[in-house]
């Protein structure tokens, strides 16, 4: 039998929900790690219902948390070896993220185009291998501290037109290196996806407030249709 995500879940604040964000945790979490930032942007996305599933596998390095699929000493750097091994990681778990996503949607009476992805670290990895490819596309994709998964697979596999994409990134960050992001804004920009970025000077891996604050506001454009589709640092 399929593997049925989980995970906790807020309501849109006005009670009327016309979209929905899903938060994708990183390795050795679950989706209690996110969904706390579902709460401070309820302001900003009064009309948004938030979902953050846990992710289908138990973590072998941590008992308690989740993973997206398994990752090794090689496979940890989006920009060194083990490729192939989160290709076929992330495309293994596609299916069970997918099924999540199409059941919230529908259990919200949503359009598939009404769906946005945030993910971080190894979440921010499936957002962005899942988001790209599904059609119609979401109306916006968040990269949190993550890395773009097989970029030469992604010929051909992107909807037209691709969604609004936000790389974030930390310039210390010790666990997934700063070059993943220059890294994937060139596999997409090589795929014909225009992408926003913002580099937060000082931050290793994780979400500070001027993240939190860019990403509040990208996402806000998205879930009203003005969202940017040009490529560029994220603005004020």
């Amino acid at each position: 039998m399929p593997i049925a995500l989980d995970g906790p879940r807020l309501p849109a604040r006005s009670g009327r929900a016309t979209s929905l964000l899903v938060f994708l945790h990183g390795y050795g979490a679950d989706g209690n790690d996110l969904i706390d930032i579902g709460r401070l942007w309820q302001s900003a996305l009064p009309d948004t219902a938030f979902a953050s599933p846990h992710a289908p596998e138990p973590c072998a390095e941590a008992p308690v948390g989740r993973q997206w699929f398994a990752l090794s000493r090689t496979s940890v750097d989006p920009v060194g070896h083990g490729a192939d091994l989160r290709w076929q990681g992330a495309t293994r778990a596609a299916p069970v993220l997918n099924a999540f996503l199409d059941a919230e949607l529908a259990r919200l009476g949503l359009a598939p185009g009404r769906l946005m992805l945030v993910g971080f670290s190894q979440g921010a990895m499936m957002a962005l291998h899942v988001g790209l490819q599904r059609r119609p596309p979401p109306a916006a994709i968040l990269a949190y501290s993550g890395a773009l998964i097989g970029p030469e697979h992604l010929a051909g596999e992107i909807a037209d037109p691709p969604p609004p994409v936000l790389l974030v990134h930390g310039d210390a960050d010790p666990v997934v290196p700063f070059e993943a992001l220059a890294a994937a804004r060139e596999g997409l920009a090589a795929a014909g996806v225009p992408c926003q970025w913002h580099v937060s000077p000082g931050l290793g891996h994780g979400i500070d407030e001027a993240s939190l604050l860019h990403g509040a506001r990208f996402l806000a454009a998205a879930s009203t249709g003005s969202g940017a589709r040009t490529a560029g640092p994220s603005q004020d």
